[in-house]
């Protein structure tokens, strides 16, 4: 490694150890230790109803005080004066869509420029308002090349970084909770050959993700209606990926429950009604997790996925990039 690249590396701040999950109907915090997976404090504070409502065009913060101040309990209950931190926000906050280029600019302001130009087509807000971030996706035929583009209004993010601010840290990473529950699953695996579903039922919303080699091929987010429709639209999106993207059935499917209130016994029966309606099993994400340390027990996987999620990927980031 050239001097230069290796002193930027030493002075860059490592991965954060802590992460913040704002939710709609909570707030949560996670402490990482050394270990990959080794979780050492938890902390989860509840959000009275209304107090954030995510919308991807409209101001997120019903009753600031109320996000703030359960931002701030989470944070005094976990070890340590972190000033620094990983941020996960709803998947309803922002606008994720797959555009597909036929050709690709060698040049990555130009490709910058053409994922923006594509957005504007699509976007339910001017792009110039907005935070724009893509990845790369699946190759197609011909040599184009699909990427995953994310817009969230500015004002937007703002919101969610000032509630961290408030309570005296930055918010070094911000991501949606869908994408991190996928990189949780991603990091430091080694995973199957097949295309593998992600059902993610929040509280205010479901997104539903195909993962294949790694790249996300499929994303849907909806409001959250119920779990019977919830269990056609699983269904529509088998069909979609059979009969569009040339899925020949999942190799896995992993259901995420994010919602407080719902017991073990309730999410079972969803995973049940799941599996009845797709002809293969439907494993809970925890077991794929793996998750260890005294600060996982007793609090249900499916509400530390997405935060530990966010934290492994930036450790796996650094760890490649060093």
């Amino acid at each position: 490694m050239a001097r230069g690249a290796w002193l930027r590396r030493l002075l860059a701040p490592g991965p954060a150890g802590v992460s913040l999950q704002i939710a709609t109907d909570r707030v949560t915090g996670v402490a990482l230790g050394r270990g990959a997976r080794e979780v050492t404090a938890v902390s989860t504070a509840p959000l009275p109803e209304g107090a954030l409502i995510a919308s991807a065009n409209a101001s997120n913060l019903g009753d600031r005080a109320a996000v703030e101040a359960a931002v701030r309990n989470v944070l005094e209950a976990l070890p340590g004066s972190p000033n620094r931190l990983a941020l996960v926000v709803p998947d309803s906050a922002a606008k994720v869509s797959l555009t597909s280029f036929e050709q690709i600019p060698s040049r990555s302001a130009d490709l910058k420029e053409l994922v923006r130009w594509q957005a504007r087509k699509t976007a339910p807000f001017r792009v110039e308002d907005a935070q724009v971030t893509y990845s790369q996706g699946r190759a197609l035929e011909g040599g184009g090349r699909e990427y995953v583009v994310s817009l969230m209004r500015r004002d937007i993010v703002e919101e969610y970084e000032s509630v961290c601010s408030a309570a005296g840290v930055h918010a070094g990473v911000v991501d949606l909770s869908s994408f991190s529950l996928i990189n949780g699953v991603l990091a430091g695996r080694t995973m199957s050959e097949g295309d593998w579903l992600l059902v993610h039922v929040a509280h205010s919303y479901s997104t539903i993700a195909v993962v294949r080699h790694g790249q996300l091929i499929l994303f849907r987010n909806r409001s959250f209606e119920g779990d019977g429709n919830l269990v056609d639209l699983v269904h529509q999106t088998t069909m979609y990926h059979e009969d569009r993207l040339g899925g020949a059935g999942f190799s896995r499917v992993l259901l995420v429950v994010g919602l407080v209130e719902t017991s073990p016994e309730e999410a079972d029966v969803l995973r049940v009604t799941l599996e009845s309606r797709l002809g293969v099993s439907v494993q809970a994400i925890g077991a794929e997790l793996a998750l260890s340390g005294a600060g996982a027990e007793g609090v249900s996987p499916d509400l530390l996925a997405a935060p530990v999620g966010l934290l492994l990927r930036e450790r796996s980031s650094t760890e490649t990039a060093a």
